[in-house]
């Protein structure tokens, strides 16, 4: 146990990622030395920022505990705490079956971990983080919560209806991490389509855009996890428009035959989804979007999985994951349908669209060799500068490495590069 040492551990999605940020930045401002996922957490606090999305994410976030609490039990940590999604949504549980925590918290309640220790909570760093990303890049919620219902999805249980932050709370977050250094901006919400329509009664997330774009020092925003029903097409003006907000966009759709997205409630149909995505890239020419595509959900057929695999040669996304459905308590599924297709059967069809998109993949990155091409580089690795393009964003999208032979380069600037090769998920330049 190492004195006056605050541990905390970050599973799941960025969004997490930001809370933990935050919370770290009110223990530096205390005195406290701060680390984030060290390799064997031994501080004398440690904090677990939770994920209950789907099953893995929670046996992930399950098994962390378990482990830190045999450390408490023995003595090596003096105090454990658990906060995020999985303890929002499995307090009463948890507190039973894991009693050597000394407190649970919840999705938004988790500041309160500094006042269990003795300390006030620092309202004016309220907007202030220590960032555990690169120091040249930063994610940005605009909002909580999600107001849709597809039938597979426990987000809203955890977090609630949606909640927009105003634009201006969010601008000056971004005019402070400018003038830390920071040049990228990833833009995160549960639903960003939705996003302004609590606070000011319209779909306002074309004027955040234009307004965080006007913002000197903002070099790239990338737009994560839009929703396909009630899109909000100004945003595609703008993206057009402006050279700091990146052609990509993040929007999960998740099926296409309409006999799954009606059973998805996903308050769309396969005609206007085609539609959808003509539109956006005749508005935007050259965009690269990345979805995700849900496998094994209750019904699901043969047919439904051709279908599939027809949208995705057809369309030919940039960037796409798979995962299987994951039968998850107090969602529609859980209580409407029955979980019947074996977990075999569900992580051959995620191979089976993997394997098509992996082809896809590499046509995409092949047609970029010879190609001049903006490059941010993120850091070094071996024998390699490891950057990324507009079309890329952190951690889940091909990267370009740059030879470490290259003479001037620095982490964090940005640089125009030539692509000389591609393999399925990377590109090379010089």
């Amino acid at each position: 146990m190492k004195k006056n040492l605050v541990d905390i551990v970050t599973l799941g999605c960025s969004k997490n990622l930001v809370d933990s940020e935050h919370l770290m930045r009110q223990f530096d401002a205390l005195g406290y030395k701060v680390r984030h996922d060290a390799e064997k957490p031994d501080g004398e606090v440690v904090i677990v920022n939770t994920c209950g999305f789907i099953g893995d994410a929670k046996e992930e976030s399950i098994n962390m505990i378990l482990q830190l609490a045999e450390l408490r039990k023995r003595n090596k940590i003096r105090k454990l705490y658990v906060m995020g999604c999985l303890s929002e949504r499995y307090l009463k549980e948890l507190s039973a079956e894991i009693p050597e925590v000394d407190h649970y918290y919840g999705k938004f309640d988790y500041t309160n971990v500094l006042l269990d220790l003795g300390h006030e909570y620092r309202a004016d760093l309220r907007l202030e983080r220590t960032l555990t990303t690169p120091s040249h890049y930063a994610y940005i919620k605009i909002s909580e919560g999600c107001n849709r219902t597809c039938s597979y999805c426990a987000i809203p249980i955890i977090t609630g209806h949606h909640r927009s932050r105003s634009m201006d709370d969010i601008e000056q977050e971004v005019r402070l991490l400018v003038s830390q250094g920071v040049k990228e901006f990833q833009l995160i919400a549960q639903d960003l389509s939705y996003y302004g329509l609590d606070l000011y009664k319209q779909l306002k997330l074309a004027e955040l855009l234009q307004r965080l774009a006007d913002i000197p020092g903002v070099e790239w925003l990338r737009l994560h996890y839009a929703y396909p029903a009630r899109f909000p097409f100004d945003v595609l003006e703008v993206m057009r428009q402006r050279d700091n907000v990146c052609k990509y966009l993040d929007i999960a759709l998740q099926h296409i035959s309409n006999n799954m997205l009606t059973k998805m409630r996903r308050n769309i149909t396969k005609a206007q989804t085609y539609e959808l995505l003509q539109r956006i890239r005749e508005e935007v020419p050259g965009i690269h979007l990345r979805t995700t595509m849900l496998l094994g959900h209750p019904g699901e057929t043969e047919q439904d999985v051709e279908e599939m695999k027809e949208f995705i040669r057809k369309i030919r996304f940039e960037r796409l994951g798979a995962f299987a459905f994951s039968n998850e308590e107090g969602t529609f599924a859980y209580a409407n349908y029955e979980d019947d297709i074996p977990a075999e059967i569900k992580e051959e069809r995620v191979s089976q669209i993997m394997e098509i998109q992996q082809g896809i993949s590499y046509e995409v990155n092949c047609s970029k060799k010879g190609k001049r091409m903006k490059v941010m580089i993120d850091r070094q690795d071996g024998e390699y500068y490891v950057g990324r393009t507009e079309f890329d964003s952190p951690e889940v999208d091909p990267e370009v490495l740059i030879p470490v032979t290259t003479p001037g380069v620095k982490i964090g600037d940005f640089y125009n590069a030539t692509i000389t090769d591609a393999a399925d998920f990377e590109l090379y330049g010089r």
